[in-house]
C-alpha cells in the first residue's frame, strides 16, 4: 500500500481528503507536528507528498526545500494561491505539481496517480543506461555515477535528461518534453519546463557537465552527439 504524507493544516480538508484517499487504497498519514515535519516525513517514509503551503510555524516552501535536501520523493503542492509566481516558485523548491484550492477529489487523485506512475513505474519502461565521459547514467536509479562521484536526479530530471539522449544530436522541442512528463499541456507551461531544466542543469554543473544541455532559442533543447561532454 502506498503512503502519501499530507502536510495541511485545514482539518476540514485532511479529513475530506484522507477519507477520499483511503478509500482508493492509499494509506494516508496527515501531519501532526507542524514544527518537526521534516521529523514526522523520515517517519513516514511516504511514496508521495501533498504539501500546503500556508502552514503554522514555517511554510510549504521551507519544508518543501528541507525534504528535498534527502528525498526526490514526489512532491504536490496544495494551495489557495493560484498565481503563476507561486507556482513558479513551488517548481523552484523542488515540487512536482501544484493544486490550486477548492480542488475536486477525483482531479486530486488522478494527479495523485499519474505522478506516482511517472515516480515508480518509469524503470519498467526504461532499461537503458548512458555514458557520459567517465560517468554513467541510470535511469532505472535515477542516478548519474562512477567510482567516486554520484549524482540523485529526480524523476523528472531523470525523464528530461534520458529523453534528450535518446534523441542526442538532434533538437528536441518543448512540447515534445511537456507531454512526455505531464501528458498535458493544459496545467503545465513552458516557464515551468524551464524551472525544472534548470534545476537539471544545476545538477549537472556539480560534476562538470554545466554545458551538456543546449537551449536552441523558439525550438527546444538539445545535446550534441558526445562533444559536449568528452
Amino acid at each position: 500500500m502506498q503512503k502519501i504524507y499530507l502536510v495541511e493544516d485545514d482539518t476540514t480538508i485532511v479529513s475530506v481528503l484522507a477519507d477520499y484517499l483511503r478509500q482508493w487504497g492509499y494509506a494516508c498519514h496527515p501531519a501532526k507536528k507542524f514544527d518537526a515535519i521534516l521529523t514526522e516525513f523520515h517517519e513516514v517514509d511516504p511514496d508521495l507528498v501533498l504539501l500546503d503551503i500556508s502552514l503554522p510555524y514555517y511554510n510549504g516552501y521551507h519544508w518543501c526545500q528541507e525534504i528535498r535536501k534527502v528525498s526526490e520523493v514526489p512532491i504536490i503542492f496544495l494551495s489557495s494561491m493560484d498565481q503563476q509566481m507561486n507556482q513558479i516558485m513551488a517548481m523552484n523548491m523542488g515540487a512536482d505539481d501544484y493544486l490550486t484550492k477548492p480542488f475536486d477529489l477525483a482531479f486530486v487523485l488522478a494527479k495523485i496517480q499519474a505522478l506516482l506512475r511517472r515516480s515508480y513505474q518509469y524503470s519498467h519502461q526504461q532499461t537503458l543506461t548512458f555514458s557520459l565521459g567517465e560517468l554513467t547514467f541510470y535511469p532505472t536509479e535515477n542516478l548519474l555515477k562512477n567510482e567516486t562521484e554520484h549524482l540523485p536526479l529526480s524523476p523528472n530530471e531523470s525523464r528530461i535528461l534520458s529523453l534528450l539522449l535518446q534523441q542526442q544530436g538532434k533538437i528536441v522541442p518543448k512540447e515534445t518534453i511537456i507531454e512526455m512528463l505531464w501528458n498535458s499541456e493544459e496545467f503545465i507551461d513552458n516557464n515551468t519546463l524551464a524551472v525544472n531544466m534548470t534545476r537539471l542543469r544545476k545538477k549537472l554543473s556539480l560534476i562538470g557537465l554545466s554545458d551538456l544541455i543546449q537551449t536552441v532559442k523558439n525550438k527546444g533543447y538539445l545535446i550534441e552527439r558526445e562533444q559536449a561532454y568528452e
